[in-house]
């Protein structure tokens, strides 16, 4: 079985984290998406976060009912800050029947050459890039592609460029959350009604 990693905080999670996460379940050879909840990404502050029991909640709820699609706690037991590299290994020793790819956004991959050990990552697993919405500004602050282009022509790497993305992100929401904006269109029924009876990002 191959099982795709969709690593992130999911803080809160949203439509445009479950699109990407059900195309890949759907349109590749991947067999389930695990969503992978990060307890602390090591290049955000930590204080910006929910519990991570309140955002694997989230999680679950938003992914209730499909079974290509689960939640994975895997990184709260784990050394922090969390490192691809370390819970790829883990996953490996844990659970030698299945194979786990990486997926990622094209923003990502640009930036990929300075992961921890990103190499042995490269060498070992395959890798599922999507496109990533960027504005003129963000496109003209992004490191070129063609800097690393044995990244690029690898044959562990896999372009899907038809994965419907959205410019959405986790922050907007949690900032229009503060400033009473309706972000119910952003947000599954369920998740959103947990947000709100929790009173988060007020």
């Amino acid at each position: 079985m191959r099982v795709g990693l969709y690593f992130g905080t999911f803080n809160p999670i949203h439509v445009g984290h479950l699109v990407i996460a059900n195309y890949m379940a759907e349109y590749t050879d991947l067999d389930e998406v695990w969503l992978v909840i990060s307890p602390h990404n090591p290049h955000k502050e930590k204080k910006t976060l929910l519990e991570d029991y309140h955002r694997l909640a989230m999680v679950n709820i938003a992914v209730e009912g499909n079974s290509k699609l689960k939640a994975s706690d895997i990184e709260f037991s784990l050394p922090k800050p969390s490192y691809t590299a370390t819970t790829l290994a883990y996953l490996k020793g844990k659970y030698p029947e299945k194979e786990f790819a990486l997926m990622m956004g094209e923003d990502n991959l640009r930036s990929f050459h300075k992961w921890f050990n990103y190499e042995a990552i490269l060498a070992q697993h395959k890798i599922y890039v999507y496109p990533r919405v960027m504005t003129i500004q963000e496109e003209a602050k992004a490191e070129p592609l063609i800097v690393k282009s044995e990244i690029l022509n690898h044959e562990n790497i896999t372009f899907c460029a038809e994965v419907p993305v959205m410019k959405v992100s986790s922050s907007f929401i949690r900032k229009a959350i503060a400033q009473k904006k309706d972000v119910s269109y952003l947000l599954t029924e369920k998740v959103y009604e947990y947000l709100d009876e929790m009173n988060f990002y007020k």
